[in-house]
């Protein structure tokens, strides 16, 4: 049975639809399977993904030498001793080895406003692409609110419950991790900040805040820089992160007019 030809309207939604995503839609079949074309960028797609999950992130290379010396930027690591065993065992990267605890405290002042950190997490190409602009517009943007800011560095074979050891050490207001995510077929680059309200042990996703997909077919770094600033002033206002507390500010707290009397 013959397919029925697209109608110019129809070719003009079809580009349409593609513009708005990188997701294989529409793609068009050979028989039972995709076109050549579709297959072989699938393939292709998928060893640029296991590629990112397996790199390694150069500092040096990624931030370059004036960004390194202008944030005096060092390296941490979690308790997972290589690549292989990050991958195997999530629970060592949650941890900060005892030697990148005595770094940290030593290095990094207490009590900041604004404390990033930067994991290599499931993608050191996305970390190497969108953290270091990204960390640029988050310094500015906290100096221009008058927020102190802590001292930034860089976690080896991090995963998001590292933040945990960070607010137990630094004490900080809110950290934001910057972390590779885990790649896809549409993009191995994508990047997510993940926020806490003072974070302590024994702290879950549940007390975390993430705006994800930042790359540039999801969210530019000028917009997640815009998002992650008001998020975190809407986390210092509220007291607190996690669920309840969404990019529009904290639900449980009276809105303009709500306001008793009495304060």
């Amino acid at each position: 049975m013959n397919e029925p030809a697209l109608t110019p309207d129809d070719d003009e939604l079809v580009r349409r639809v593609l513009e708005l995503t990188p997701a294989r839609l529409l793609a068009g079949r050979a028989g039972t399977g995709y076109r050549t074309t579709t297959a072989l960028q699938l393939r292709a797609d998928h060893a640029a993904a296991r590629d990112a999950v397996h790199a390694e992130l150069d500092l040096k290379a990624a931030f370059g030498d004036d960004r390194i010396a202008g944030f005096l930027l060092f390296w941490a690591q979690s308790q997972a001793r290589s690549k292989a065993e990050y991958l195997m065992r999530p629970d060592l990267g949650r941890r900060l080895d005892e030697a990148s605890r005595e770094r940290i405290a030593s290095h990094c002042p207490a009590g900041a406003d604004f404390q990033v950190v930067i994991g290599d997490g499931l993608s050191a190409m996305a970390v190497t692409t969108q953290a270091p602009p990204l960390l640029d517009r988050l310094w500015e943007g906290a100096k221009t609110r008058g927020w102190r800011f802590g001292r930034p560095f860089a976690v080896r074979f991090c995963r998001v419950g590292v933040l945990n050891d960070v607010g137990d050490l630094l004490t900080p207001e809110v950290v934001v991790l910057l972390i590779g995510e885990r790649p896809g077929l549409a993009t191995a680059e994508s990047l997510s900040a993940y926020l806490a309200f003072r974070p302590r042990a024994g702290h879950t996703d549940a007390h975390r805040n993430l705006i994800s997909n930042i790359h540039p077919r999801g969210v530019p770094i000028d917009a997640a820089a815009v998002r992650i600033l008001a998020l975190a002033e809407s986390l210092r206002a509220a007291g607190r992160s996690g669920v309840g507390l969404t990019e529009m500010g904290d639900s449980s707290l009276p809105q303009p007019g709500q306001l008793s009397r009495n304060g």
